[in-house]
């Protein structure tokens, strides 16, 4: 189920199976100025990673091979101490970075939270940008789940981020992580595997999926967020809600009426335009943004 899910994903970001009037275009584009912190300095960086526009537009990247984690920084001033992993969807086989990644990104930081973008391994597809539409699905298509090594990327973002609180100027115990699309698969199965060092204090999953959950007794406060008018990850059931619920474990669940799926930071004319003021509210409810002595 997943794995189809995931499928549907990826045919509308790579075109994969698509007619040849359906498929969309594929721009080589320059990687953002952003510097990102290897999570793994002693890895030899590689040629295979590419950047690209879909159709002109969307900024993503793909081929992945040397994740990093990118800093965007408050305003000492305002600065909370609270930070937050971003990790952007794209089914496993790309990353939406300009979609979701550093908008978000951009936001938290300008509200006083320190953000870092979480760019992590993906299922390689064929240099040849016109070559994946014809691969098809079955040759490169998405996992059934999160990826062992996106996982380890995630789980090493964590740690990298804590590690290095005192340098960033953040608290190393209001460390989340937010996830959008397959970075929301990927932050569920954090929250599933990880241990204390490595387990977000707080998490969201937006537009993620919503099957049921083995809750760990360490699972943090999560914050969920869909649309009824999603037709790439249908709400088919309310499994994650009350496999939280019946761990007694905090939850915050918003079900909005249309946004569809991938409106990152938000789409205008629809009620998921400004969906992060509330993960904000959320956020300084909980007590993450207050400052503590």
């Amino acid at each position: 189920m997943m794995k189809a899910i995931l499928s549907v994903v990826a045919g509308l970001v790579f075109g994969l199976a698509a007619p040849a009037e359906a498929q969309p275009r594929f721009d080589p584009a320059d990687p953002p100025e952003e510097l990102g912190i290897a999570l793994y300095p002693d890895q030899a960086p590689t040629p295979e990673e590419q950047w690209f526009r879909r159709n002109g537009g969307m900024l993503m990247v793909r081929n992945v091979t040397r994740p990093t984690v990118t800093p965007f920084l408050p305003d000492p001033r305002m600065a909370t101490g609270a930070a937050v992993v971003v990790v952007p969807g794209g089914a496993f086989l790309g990353l939406a970075m300009e979609n979701e990644a550093y908008p978000t990104a951009r936001w938290l930081a300008d509200h006083g939270i320190a953000a870092f973008v979480l760019k992590y391994r993906v299922v390689p597809t064929p240099r040849d940008m016109t070559a994946i539409p014809a691969a098809g699905a079955a040759r490169i298509g998405p996992p059934a789940d999160t990826p062992d090594y996106a996982l380890a990327d995630g789980l090493a973002a964590m740690e990298l981020v804590r590690s290095r609180a005192s340098e960033f100027g953040i608290a190393p115990d209001r460390v989340g992580m937010l996830g959008f699309s397959a970075g929301a698969f990927l932050t569920q199965s954090v929250i599933r595997t990880a241990d204390a060092r490595h387990m977000p204090d707080f998490a969201a999953s937006i537009y993620g999926p919503m099957r049921a959950m083995d809750v760990p007794a360490n699972a943090p406060p999560l914050f969920v967020m869909v649309t009824a008018d999603d037709d790439t990850l249908p709400v088919t059931s309310l499994d994650l809600v009350e496999s939280y619920r019946a761990a007694g474990k905090p939850l915050e669940f918003h079900l909005l009426a249309s946004g569809g799926h991938g409106f990152g930071i938000g789409r205008p004319n629809t009620s998921s335009f400004g969906w992060i003021h509330q993960f904000h509210l959320w956020l300084d409810s909980g007590g993450f943004l207050s400052v503590r002595q």
